[in-house]
């Protein structure tokens, strides 16, 4: 294998690289800080603008297990500070008699999880990297030139002035989406399932107070997901297919409060005002394989879920706290094919059974089938009088299957 061109100039050495400092990317760099692994984070889009999705008004439930790991990274105060807590969780499917609830206190938690504007998280990460005087960043940047070698990654950092950095690192890590650059640069295949649905997302106010409910409504046309938020307000998320999005989009506030009133229903109460609206599509995409030569894909880059059990960020979180963990326990080499191997053996129950449960919800109340909406809501019946389904819920956020990582246990990364 002839040598790379960027090896012979190059002029930064790194342990780890991780590009993209998303909500999961600047985890793994967060948890890195203070090992002794010199870390490279590489962010194309600058802290705080509305271009980040890490910085806009969408939310994200985080489960406790994501608390623990935000604990243990030391900015859990602060983002608690905007977290609404999730107290009591009501499933229902519109026009059918199933439905299903489930509180926290029956299982002697306070919360099933925590509803935050990803700004707050965002925010909160990168002012705690700021202090990190181990961890390099360079942001607006991105990188060029990819060249991976047996023992090294090698490419050019290039920076919003233009400027180029020959860099080479043991191990690149892409936290860059679900469409990402690092992933198809480094050879990896990525299967794309459309689920022809947009979500629509928005805070609306109401005339009564939440009492930290979130429901989960599923409607002929798509789910609805309305969570608790900091002030009184809920969080909406409403999945349609593309032409009905398109619609719904073009509709001015009121009018489209009134749709989502009559789609919804009023167990929380009128909606009276809304906040700016944003969509994004629907699709499952998952690589087909999380590891190649001194690379691992985490967060979306690996695998990107439907929104529909609020699982995908959480599930990301996971795989950045237990490779933080792997590195940081690494006696040598931490892009080697030992602890590639390593981390995909811990990681794969966790995260197939994320993508079952998530795509098998999706097609579960998506199907038009006849008996299907039948026996799903017999279904729902069945879980709302049964203890065990509950407690099992009630345990999805720590996993769903392998090593949970100790930052998720409340333990220390080492």
């Amino acid at each position: 294998m002839r040598e790379p061109a960027a090896k012979k100039q190059a002029l930064r050495e790194a342990d780890v690289a991780i590009v993209g400092g998303g909500l999961v990317g600047a985890s793994l760099a967060l948890g890195l800080a203070g090992t002794g692994v010199r870390v490279l984070l590489i962010e194309s889009v600058a802290p705080g603008s509305a271009a980040q999705p890490s910085f806009d008004e969408r939310t994200t439930a985080l489960g406790n297990a994501s608390r623990r790991i935000f604990q243990g990274l030391g900015i859990w105060d602060e983002v608690a500070r905007e977290a609404a807590p999730i107290r009591a969780i009501h499933i229902s499917d519109a026009g059918r008699f199933g439905f299903a609830r489930v509180k926290a206190a029956e299982h002697g938690i306070d919360a099933f999880g925590y509803v935050v504007p990803n700004r707050v998280i965002g925010a909160a990460l990168w002012r705690r990297l700021s202090s990190a005087s181990d961890v390099e960043i360079r942001v607006p940047a991105g990188i060029e030139d990819l060249e991976i070698t047996m023992e090294r990654a090698y490419f050019k950092v290039v920076t919003a002035a233009g400027t180029r950095e020959v860099t080479s690192a043991r191990l690149l890590v892409a936290a860059d989406g679900a469409h990402s650059a690092v992933r198809a640069a480094a050879g990896i295949q990525a299967g794309v399932e459309d689920y022809d649905q947009v979500a629509i997302t928005a805070a609306v106010m109401g005339d009564r107070a939440h009492d930290g409910i979130a429901y989960e409504r599923f409607t002929p046309s798509g789910p609805v997901a309305v969570l608790p938020l900091r002030g009184g307000g809920y969080g909406t998320i409403w999945s349609c297919a593309p032409q009905r999005a398109a619609e719904l989009l073009a509709l001015e506030d009121d009018a489209y409060l009134a749709e989502l009133q009559s789609r919804f229903g009023w167990r929380a109460g009128r909606f009276r005002r809304i906040g700016r609206r944003a969509s994004y599509p629907l699709r499952l995409t998952r690589a087909a394989t999380p590891v190649a030569r001194r690379t691992v894909l985490i967060g979306n880059a690996a695998q990107a879920l439907h929104p529909i059990a609020g699982q995908g960020f959480n599930l990301g979180l996971r795989d950045a706290a237990l490779l933080a963990e792997v590195i940081a326990g690494a006696a040598g080499d931490v892009g080697s094919a030992e602890l590639l191997r390593k981390f995909v053996d811990w990681r794969t129950a966790d995260r197939g059974g994320v993508v079952r449960f998530t795509d098998g919800l999706v097609r579960l109340f998506g199907s038009r089938m006849p008996g299907v909406s039948f026996m799903r809501n017999l279904g729902l019946l069945a879980f709302d009088l049964s203890p065990p389904a509950k407690r099992a819920l009630a345990r999805v956020s720590l996993g769903f299957g392998g090593p949970t990582p100790r930052l998720a246990r409340g333990l220390p990364l080492q």
